[in-house]
């Protein structure tokens, strides 16, 4: 396999460049559901003179309802825009309770998804609260954790001896041969399937909006550095339509696994690239394609991404856990990536960030949905 250590990416024009926001309706749909609570927003004044940042605060998504990651926002707002659009509810979230009284009578609906962790475990959640059947397609290096997690929220479980872009690939044939009453629930898109891929971009608003309410509350008037991890793109094109699509746009750095750098890569050569991917212990990383929907945001918001090795990872890790915080290896991948770019000197310019700026840290899983080996 190619080597692709401490890969790096900037473009200067990311910072001008402006979209059309996110949905503002994703919040109150979220808000409605049983068990909503804000995730925490954690200041750590200990991390930040040592990254060389003023203040470092960290979006920690280790428990949102109930799950271990954040990919639920995701998967809940698709599949209740994706039934409202079956029943003929019209272009909103239809609430929970409404869409289970319609699941309850379409004895035939059954979902299906392909997955690297949590997100496959985001969908067989909402299945189960639906009562509708699901099948989660894996890759075999998935941890066990992570499969019996799946399956213990009700999903049939498939291991494929497969990467993961090939799993997306079988998990798609064989949701075309199910029929119209089989509804892929997918956060990347291919040709002719780009609606339920779309609808969860629009479901990490909430996300986003949370935090920028939290920063107002702990008194940053403005974040000078959003970070976030990639995996096929999907919550960094949700980041780059939420802070492009105002006046005032932070740098946005992403930040992936050194041993499946598709989106860096991809940056680097200024075409989305389909590049191997070997094992590593931000699984919830491993992808190695962009997803189509979200590359040409990637391509004209991102500031710059940086790969980050397994040592790096389970290294941010430990000290998010001495700090208090709850991270796994994706979600500490961040602060991992802002050891990369911040301590050198020329990437820290390319950023063009005050001396002491406000960063945000996107943490998307706590350590129970994907231990570190041993």
């Amino acid at each position: 396999m190619t080597d692709h250590r401490d890969l790096w990416y900037a473009n200067p024009a990311a910072r001008a460049w402006r979209t059309e926001p996110l949905r503002d309706d994703v919040a109150a749909f979220h808000r409605a559901m049983p068990g909503y609570r804000p995730t925490p927003l954690v200041e750590l004044p200990a991390l930040a003179a040592s990254v060389g940042a003023g203040r470092v605060f960290v979006k920690d998504e280790s428990s949102r309802f109930g799950l271990p990651a954040f990919k639920i926002l995701g998967a809940s707002y698709a599949i209740a825009r994706a039934l409202a659009a079956r029943y003929g509810l019209g272009d909103r979230a239809v609430p929970l309770a409404e869409l289970g009284r319609r699941t309850a009578d379409d004895p035939g609906l059954s979902f299906s998804a392909a997955t690297d962790g949590n997100h496959g475990r985001a969908v067989a959640h909402m299945a189960a609260l639906l009562g509708v059947p699901a099948t989660v397609y894996v890759p075999s290096m998935l941890t066990a954790v992570a499969k019996r997690a799946i399956a213990d929220e009700g999903a049939t479980v498939v291991e494929l001896d497969l990467g993961y872009d090939d799993v997306v690939t079988v998990c798609a044939e064989r949701a075309r041969r199910a029929g119209p009453d089989h509804l892929v629930v997918q956060d990347t898109a291919w040709d002719g399937y780009d609606l339920v891929p779309a609808w969860i971009v629009d479901g990490y608003a909430t996300l986003f909006t949370e935090a920028d309410a939290q920063l107002r509350a702990a008194g940053a008037a403005g974040v000078d550095l959003v970070v976030v991890p990639v995996g096929v793109g999907s919550l960094a094109q949700a980041a780059v339509r939420h802070h492009r699509g105002g006046p005032v746009a932070p740098a946005l750095l992403l930040v992936e696994p050194d041993n499946a750098p598709g989106v860096t890569a991809s940056l680097r050569a200024g075409r989305p690239l389909a590049v191997p991917t070997g094992a590593t212990v931000m699984t919830g990383l491993n992808c190695g394609t962009p997803s189509p929907l979200a590359w040409p945001l990637l391509a004209a918001g991102v500031d710059a991404a940086v790969t980050v090795g397994d040592a790096a990872a389970a290294r941010a890790v430990a000290d998010l856990e001495a700090l208090g915080v709850d991270a796994g290896p994706c979600g500490a991948a961040t602060l991992a990536g802002a050891r990369a770019a911040l301590g050198d000197p020329g990437r820290r310019a390319a950023l063009d960030l005050p001396d002491a700026p406000v960063m945000l840290l996107v943490s998307t899983e706590g350590r129970r949905a994907n231990p570190l080996p041993g």
